[in-house]
């Protein structure tokens, strides 16, 4: 495009629709009112959603990227607009999430000086960003945002976080656009060496014993066709972190289940009996190693990783395949020989039997007088077909929906993994469906987390977003209370949750709402809510002291697993 004269509000805004934004995340205020002067006039090609609090506007972002792949895109004021942004930021940067944040700041002259509403917001997000600018030229713009969209979805992505002085929001300068495409000394793919890739193909070959684990690096390079060919080709048992689900369908025979602290029986034992462990697309995270000293010490580790950093971080690697993961399964795919491997599957049959006798069978078919929330979400399952896309939040409720919610096509599964943010999931609801409108969006939320970020039922009944919400209410912080029960001798401190009319609450925001506490009426009302063309608030009340189950201890090693 030629140049044009503008101020630095207008080429904010040029520059996101040059970048193909169509919708933002925001809560305007005095710092960053130009921007919002500006958006005003743009309305009909970019989209603001109001959110309630600054932090809903960066979870609905991460929701948005997490459901369509791209940016999303977040604005707020200096001071504690900004500050409120810090929780989904650092959310976003442990999770590998492309989200660009911009924010206003006070004027160049009075930075420094305590001015109203000023904060340091870049020595506040630099450990939480994937990387940060402070903007005080209004020329400045235009390079900072692409080099901005291009950092945060390159590579390995990331939150980027924009501060615009006020005084480069007013001045004027010439404008012209140029989208990033390089920047010296920054590498986000590293090249792949094809000698690793025989190195890895070798080991996987002569495995007799092979196991694969893999995260969101699947999702987030694309590499589901090449992982599903790989694996059907191998043979080799396959399972996933909590980012990795959706993946790969929850139903394929290779698929043996969830790893870590509530993760499935057979994959938790058997990855302290495998010879070869490939990791893809994971980063070893505690929760999904345990002890590490006793982590995987038999097998000889193959790990593909885009970025160098994970690499012998916290698991020593064989063979380490840097690079893009759709092209390093590429490259591998033709020099695997195929194999089926009964005898080694046929060891996480018996283990997941002795699971489903024990721990499943009694979740999902419960003989208790209250609804179990494992129930709950298979009933869920049985209305959505494995379609939906399933938003959970933090906490117990979050463990039995990755646990046993269904999936039949990937970046279905969106939830708060490293951070742990709860709070997270009503936001990225709003977030996923406004991403996707052509699938059913579902919110699985605890009571506790819920009212953390509940103002955002405002932004459902503003926009009518037609999310669906189920809260499951065991009137305790369940998580917190299951771990007092096991660890500190049934002393609940501060988990018990004296919680308000939640039904009231939603129906203020003109939202249809459901209660259900009888397992008789629970199927009619899942039905009801997916059957929905508009929002809807479903209230499951279920056992006060259920546990989810396995479990492995805080620094226990994953052949600790407890099935009770």
């Amino acid at each position: 495009m030629g140049t044009i004269r503008i101020s630095g509000a207008e080429a904010v805004i040029r520059c996101l629709l040059e970048e193909g934004v169509d919708l933002v995340y925001g809560y305007p205020g005095g710092a960053i009112m130009p921007v919002y002067d500006e958006l005003y006039k743009f309305q009909d090609q970019l989209h603001h959603v109001l959110v309630r609090h600054e932090q809903g506007a960066t979870h609905a972002a991460q929701g948005y990227a997490r459901a369509t792949g791209k940016v999303g895109v977040a604005i707020a004021t200096s001071g504690p607009g900004a500050t409120n942004l810090v929780t989904g930021i650092a959310d976003a940067q442990i999770d590998s999430t492309p989200m660009v944040c911009i924010t206003g700041q006070v004027g160049r002259h009075l930075l420094g000086s305590d001015a109203f509403q000023e904060t340091d917001i870049i020595g506040i997000s630099t450990p939480v960003t994937k990387w940060n600018f402070q903007v005080t030229e209004a020329s400045q713009i235009p390079e900072i945002i692409a080099k901005a969209f291009y950092i945060a979805r390159s590579g390995r992505p990331g939150p980027v976080l924009i501060d615009i002085t006020k005084n480069a929001q007013f001045d004027e300068f010439d404008f012209s656009y140029e989208k990033c495409t390089a920047i010296r000394s920054y590498n986000p793919v590293p090249k792949l060496k094809q000698d690793k890739v025989a190195e890895a193909a070798a080991l996987i070959n002569s495995a007799k014993k092979p196991f694969i684990v893999f995260g969101q690096g699947i999702i987030l390079g694309q590499a589901e066709a090449e992982f599903k060919a790989m694996i059907e080709k191998s043979g080799i048992p396959a399972a996933w972190t909590i980012l990795g689900l959706s993946a790969l369908p929850t139903d394929h025979p290779l698929n043996v289940g969830m790893l870590g602290m509530h993760g499935n029986y057979a994959p938790n034992l058997l990855t302290n009996e495998c010879d070869v462990l490939i990791a893809l697309g994971m980063r070893f995270d505690d929760r999904v190693t345990g002890n590490l000293k006793t982590y995987a010490k038999q097998a000889k580790v193959i790990h593909f990783e885009i970025d160098p950093a994970e690499i012998d971080k916290n698991v020593k690697t064989e063979v380490a395949v840097l690079g893009d993961v759709k092209e390093s399964l590429a490259a591998l795919l033709p020099l695997l020989d195929a194999k089926s491997h009964d005898l080694w599957h046929n060891e996480f049959k018996e283990l997941a039997k002795i699971e489903y006798d024990t721990v499943i069978k009694d979740e999902l078919n419960p003989a208790t007088a209250g609804l179990s929330m494992g129930e709950t979400i298979e009933m869920i399952n049985k209305h959505s077909k494995g379609d939906a896309i399933i938003v959970s939040d933090v906490g117990q409720h979050q463990m039995f929906a990755c646990r046993y919610a269904k999936f039949n096509s990937t970046k279905s599964n969106i939830t708060s993994g490293g951070l742990g943010t709860m709070g997270f999931a009503l936001p990225a609801a709003i977030g996923a469906k406004m991403g996707r409108p052509d699938r059913e969006v579902v919110a699985i939320i605890g009571d506790g987390g819920f009212q953390m970020t509940i103002q955002e039922l405002g932004t459902i009944f503003q926009t009518q977003v037609p999310v669906k919400i189920v809260i499951l209410n065991n009137e305790f912080l369940g998580m917190v209370r299951q771990w007092q029960e096991l660890f500190f001798d049934n002393r609940y401190a501060s988990t018990k949750m004296i919680n308000p009319n939640f039904v009231a609450i939603a129906e203020g925001y003109h939202i249809k709402s459901k209660k259900v506490s009888q397992r008789e009426d629970l199927d009619a009302a899942v039905a009801e809510m997916l059957a929905s063309k508009d929002s809807y608030f479903l209230e499951v009340m279920v056992e006060k002291e259920n546990n989810v189950f396995p479990m492995i201890p805080t620094g226990a090693c994953v052949s600790e697993i407890r099935l009770s």
